[in-house]
């Protein structure tokens, strides 16, 4: 996600410097204040409070910076490490560390030689009516996101420059793209309901037409250049939180998209090329909900897998890339990669100064997560006395993939939602910077402390590495039930397993340590 980071000058704790070395304390009025790094982005409020009601008197806010800095200095581990991209970034104790790795091991081989066949198939079929039916309101809700999505855009070009006060930026980057990626895998596709393209594809006549052939050869291809351009704009370009520039790409974005949707049918684009359609489609497949013929039923995480047809081969590597770029997002600010780019993490020169470095790990990420698992899941099938064909075990297993997405996506991005949200919050009442206040929530108190102090430590470590482990625990639960659809015999699978469940054991400790290791941009 793109940072409100701080990069101290030398001697002091990550999180009272900024990323050019400047003090934080710049803006010479009477807000506690903290810049963000990069020289080419708009100044922001700081993940510590921020301009909205955290008012300090000048002589006020200085015996408090030289108390905390003091208090940093004595006893640097009792604060949070460092202060990362929309929020605090707590680095995870070593002890959950190996713990959570250990559980991973422990877990996975239990499933593997454990689970009695066709256990994890028949749980998957369980379901609990919760409706009779349902009202589609999907037309009526494209509507509605359209005109939020609108004065949205217009909030970017309009409204406060201010990255923390303007809307658009805290919708796409913390309510859209952490809290919407965490509901969705909890209670299913809300996105369908959100989806600004169906409404005008409606009312043009273009819902559903018959796909052309090009589109069916070019499989997921669209939705990959798609992410893969929001992944470089979110990650790597200089000044993703700017409003208007955000806004902008926001336009264009719709624009593309609404174009495919007039081209080919709103149905066949959705499917297959508009990136989080297919993106949030693919998470809802682990939600504990489930709709279907418009009736509303319980089921198990991950229940809906049991019938899912395997993904051809571009939408493997789809969800692959979502996987590395999020991974990519924690790795790119760690001591280890800085220091492999030449970067001194204490002093970080800003996001242009390292944005071909960057790129490149950008690319290489998801290529060699790519690589390892199709190595993983030949091997798998070279091992199994029975192999597939590759396209189809891999189109297969890569289901079980999904877990470990949602669940890195929680641990990685949780922080950032409980700040920046509360921000969000605040924005969305006033969008335009006009003293308004439309929901009532534009005077809200912005507690950073939510995320601060031993206890609240205590609950986040555990949380995040909670998270991680269960996404892990579930992988392997799901790669099991659906490598025995895939073979029909317990042993088989049991077999063509091992080696994915090894690189998902390696992923999962990769996660943690992402957790655990310094970071410094």
């Amino acid at each position: 996600m793109p940072h409100y980071s701080f990069a101290p000058p030398s001697g002091l704790p990550a999180a009272l410097r900024s990323g050019s070395g400047r003090s934080s304390l710049e803006k010479p009025n009477r807000w506690l204040f903290v810049r963000r790094a990069d020289r080419s982005s708009p100044p922001t409020r700081g993940e510590i409070g921020g301009d909205r009601k955290i008012e300090r008197p000048p002589a006020q806010a200085a015996r408090i910076l030289s108390i905390a800095a003091l208090s940093f200095l004595l006893f640097p581990t009792a604060a949070f490490a460092h202060a990362s991209d929309r929020g605090y970034v707590l680095l995870l104790p070593t002890g959950h560390y190996i713990a959570g790795g250990a559980l991973a091991v422990a877990a996975s081989f239990g499933v593997l030689w454990l689970v009695p066949t066709g256990a994890l198939g028949r749980l998957s079929r369980l379901r609990l009516a919760l409706s009779a039916c349902l009202p589609d309101l999907r037309v009526a809700t494209s509507w509605i996101s359209l005109a939020v999505l609108a004065l949205l855009v217009a909030a970017g070009w309009f409204g406060s420059r201010d990255p923390l006060s303007n809307p658009l930026p805290l919708v796409v980057w913390t309510l859209f793209w952490i809290g919407l990626t965490m509901l969705t895998g909890l209670v299913g596709n809300l996105f369908g309901w959100l989806d600004p393209w169906r409404g005008p594809a409606l009312l043009l006549g273009r819902k559903k037409d018959t796909a052309p052939s090009w589109l069916d050869r070019l499989g997921y291809v669209p939705a990959i250049v798609q992410f893969a351009a929001f992944a470089w704009f979110e990650l790597i370009y200089p000044a993703p939180d700017d409003p208007a520039r955000l806004a902008w790409a926001v336009s264009v974005f719709y624009l593309v998209n609404l174009a495919g949707v007039l081209a080919v049918g709103h149905t066949n684009w959705t499917a297959r090329s508009e990136p989080f359609s297919v993106f949030f489609r693919i998470v809802s497949k682990l939600a504990v909900l489930e709709r279907r013929d418009g009736r509303l039923a319980l089921c198990l995480p991950g229940g809906k897998l049991a019938a899912t047809e395997p993904l051809p081969v571009s939408g493997v590597l789809f969800l692959l890339l979502v996987l590395g770029s999020v991974s990519f997002d924690g790795l790119m600010r760690t001591f280890a990669w800085l220091g492999a780019i030449g970067v001194n993490p204490l002093e970080f020169p800003g996001r242009s100064a390292v944005m071909v470095e960057n790129t490149a790990g950008l690319v290489l990420v998801p290529a060699l997560l790519a690589g390892a698992f199709f190595a993983a899941v030949w091997a798998g099938e070279r091992l199994s006395g029975e192999p597939a064909p590759l396209a189809r075990a891999a189109g297969t297993l890569v289901w079980s993939i999904a877990p470990i997405t949602l669940a890195y996506h929680f641990a990685h991005y949780l922080i950032a939602l409980l700040v920046n949200g509360q921000y969000a919050l605040a924005a969305i009442s006033d969008p335009f910077s006009r003293g308004w206040n439309l929901f009532g929530t534009a005077d809200n108190y912005i507690s950073a402390g939510l995320v601060m102090g031993p206890g609240a430590a205590w609950i986040l470590w555990n949380c995040q590495a909670g998270a991680i482990v269960l996404g892990h625990v579930l992988a392997v639960v799901l790669a099991h039930m659906l490598a025995e659809r895939l073979h029909g015999k317990r042993s088989v699978a049991v077999r063509s397993q091992v080696p994915l469940t090894i690189l998902m054991i390696a992923y999962t400790v990769f996660g943690l340590w992402l957790l655990s290791t310094p970071t410094g941009a």
